[in-house]
Parts: structure tokens; sequence; C-alpha cells
């Protein structure tokens, strides 16, 4: 089995499972700041390029009025994604 590559946030930090995150979400028209923990990092490839993805669990802390109505998990990507802190849950792969 051949080794993953790195897989970072904007900033160069990079990403495992496991870690802390905030990233952009949508609500509507707006854009919040939410709170997640990282479950898999992988890559797609999206109109033939590779792109690094994250599945994340929303925490619930995020910015703005009105409240998450579902702490569903999602994919996004690492471009909108920023480190916040590293091996909250210990399963650092």
């Amino acid at each position: 089995m051949g080794k993953r590559g790195t897989v970072a946030d904007y900033a160069g930090n990079e990403l495992y499972k496991g870690d802390l995150i905030t990233y952009g979400a949508r609500q509507g028209n707006r854009v919040r700041l939410a709170d997640a923990i990282i479950e898999k990092v992988t890559v797609r490839k999206v109109h033939g390029i590779l792109r690094p993805m994250l599945l994340v669990q929303p925490t619930g802390t995020e910015s703005g009025f009105v409240p998450r109505k579902r702490l569903r998990r999602e994919w996004i990507s690492t471009e909108h994604a920023r480190l916040c802190l590293p091996e909250v849950t210990g399963e650092r792969e």
C-alpha cells in the first residue's frame, strides 16, 4: 500500500482524522463559520482535477443567530478549512 501524501488547509497546516477545524458553511444566502471534527480525509477527482476532501462532523459551535437544525456529517473541500486544534479525539492515523 502506498504512503498517503499530505492534505493541508489553506494556511499549509496538515489535516488528519480527529483534528478540530473551522470552515465556512452556508445558511441560505449567508455564510457562517462552523467548528467540526474531521472523520475522514480523502482525495476525489472533480472535472479531471484531484481535490482533497474532508468528511466532517459539526460540533454545534458556530457563528450566526439561528442555530443549525441538524448536525449531520458533510463533505467539504480543504480550501475552506482552517486547523484549530490538532488531535482533539486522539485518533491520528
